[in-house]
C-alpha cells in the first residue's frame, strides 16, 4: 500500500521550523524540494542548484539582472506548447469537466496510473472551484474523518479533532493538490475553457465540445463562433451544483433525453449528504461518470454545506470507476491487488481496507 504521511496536528506545531529567506539563510532548489541551509553571511545571497545541472549558479539581489529575450520567443514558446497540448489531448483517455475539489481529486487519483492521459476542462481562469475558502468566505476547511487519510497522502497539515480535522486555510488543500497534479506528465489543465456540449455516439458519451469560456459567455453578443472538440473514452462531469456553469453535464443529458430529470439538491443535511454523494457517484450513462455536488443535483440529495470530505472521496471513487471502465487496475473491483507490486500507488488512499463504497 502506498505510504501515508503522518498527520500534522495542532499539538505538534511546536516543532522547530527553519526560517525561510531570513538574513542568515540561503536556499538550494532541486526538482523535488527546497532545502534550507544556514549561512554565516549577513547578505541576502541566494544559491540555486538542480540535479539537472552539474554546476550551481548564484545571484545577488542587490545587482540582479535577467538574461535578455526576444518578445517573439515568449509568444512562440507559449503558443507551440499550447497547440501541442491541444493536438495531444484532442483524443484522450479521460476528460474531467470542472476543476473543483471533486474534479481535482478525481484527476489526481487517476494520474497515479501513468498509462492514462487526463485532460481537465475548467471554465474559470482560476481552477479550484469553491475550495479556496470554507463556508461564508471564511478561511478554514473542515474535513470529516476518515477522509483525512487523503490529506495525509497529500501531506496537507491540519488540526485534528475527534471526528474531523480542520485545515487552517482551504487554499492550502487546493494549492497542494494542484501542484502535485499539474506536475504529472499525463495531465493537462485547460483553464478558461468551457465544455459547451457533449459528443454522443450510439448512446454513449464520447467526449466534449469546447470553446473559450469568454466566447461561451458571449454567443448572444457576437455572430456565430463555432467550438472545438475533444474526444475521450470516459468523461467525468464534476461541474458542481446549479449555477452559471453548474451541473451543466447532467442538465445537458436531460435536454437530449439521456436521463429523465434533474430534480436539484435538497436542503442542507451534512451527515446524510456526504455519505450520499460518495454512494451515488457513478457512471450515470454509458461513457459519463458524475462526481461531487453534481451528484446531488441529479439525485435530489441534500447539500452538505461547508464540509469537503465528500468532494475528495467522491472524486477518488469517480477516478476508480473510470479506471474500471478503461480496463485498468482499480479499487472498485479489487483488481488493484493484482497490480500492487507494480503500481502500489493505485490503492485508494482514503480506504484503509479493501472495502470501497458501493458503485
Amino acid at each position: 500500500m502506498a505510504s501515508m504521511t503522518t498527520a500534522f496536528t495542532s499539538h505538534l506545531s511546536s516543532k522547530i521550523k527553519t526560517p525561510f529567506l531570513d538574513n542568515q539563510s540561503s536556499f538550494h532548489v532541486t526538482p523535488s524540494r527546497i532545502q534550507l541551509t544556514r549561512s554565516s553571511s549577513p547578505n541576502t545571497h541566494i544559491t540555486m542548484s538542480s540535479s539537472s545541472s552539474s554546476s550551481s549558479s548564484s545571484y545577488d539581489l542587490s545587482s540582479f539582472k535577467f538574461e535578455p529575450i526576444k518578445e517573439s520567443i515568449v509568444s512562440r514558446e507559449m503558443t507551440r506548447r499550447y497547440m501541442m497540448d491541444m493536438i495531444t489531448y484532442a483524443d484522450t483517455d479521460v476528460v474531467v469537466v470542472g476543476a473543483g475539489s471533486a474534479g481535482l481529486s478525481c484527476a489526481y487519483e487517476m494520474s497515479k496510473n501513468p498509462n492514462i492521459n487526463i485532460a481537465i476542462i475548467e471554465q474559470s481562469v482560476s481552477p479550484g472551484g469553491g475550495a479556496w475558502l470554507g463556508g461564508q468566505l471564511f478561511s478554514a476547511m473542515v474535513v470529516r474523518k476518515p477522509a483525512h487519510i487523503f490529506l495525509d497522502e497529500l501531506g496537507v497539515e491540519y488540526d485534528e479533532q475527534d471526528t474531523y480535522v480542520v485545515i487552517k486555510h482551504a487554499a492550502l488543500f487546493t494549492s497542494t493538490i494542484m501542484s502535485k497534479l499539474l506536475a504529472k506528465p499525463n495531465v493537462k489543465l485547460f483553464n478558461a475553457v468551457a465544455a459547451e456540449d457533449l459528443i454522443v455516439k450510439e448512446g454513449k458519451v464520447a467526449g466534449v465540445v469546447t470553446n473559450w469560456a469568454l466566447v461561451s459567455m458571449n454567443h448572444d453578443t457576437q455572430s456565430c463562433m463555432d467550438p472545438n472538440v475533444m474526444e475521450a473514452k470516459i468523461v467525468v462531469s464534476s461541474c458542481g451544483h446549479d449555477g452559471p456553469f453548474g451541473a451543466t453535464g447532467v442538465k445537458r443529458l436531460k435536454s437530449i433525453g439521456m436521463i429523465d430529470s434533474v430534480p436539484g439538491m435538497k436542503a442542507l443535511d451534512m451527515n446524510t449528504a456526504e455519505d450520499a454523494i460518495v454512494r451515488l457517484t457513478r457512471e450515470i450513462v454509458p461513457g459519463m461518470i458524475v462526481t461531487g455536488m453534481e451528484v446531488a443535483e441529479i439525485d435530489g440529495a441534500p447539500r452538505m454545506g461547508p464540509t469537503f470530505g465528500a468532494m475528495m472521496i467522491s472524486g477518488q471513487k469517480a477516478a476508480h470507476l473510470a479506471l474500471k471502465a478503461l480496463g485498468q487496475p482499480n479499487a472498485i473491483d479489487g483488481t488493484w491487488k493484482d497490480m500492487e507490486s507494480i503500481h502500489p500507488e493505485l490503492i485508494l488512499a482514503a480506504v484503509e481496507s479493501a472495502e470501497t463504497a458501493d458503485a
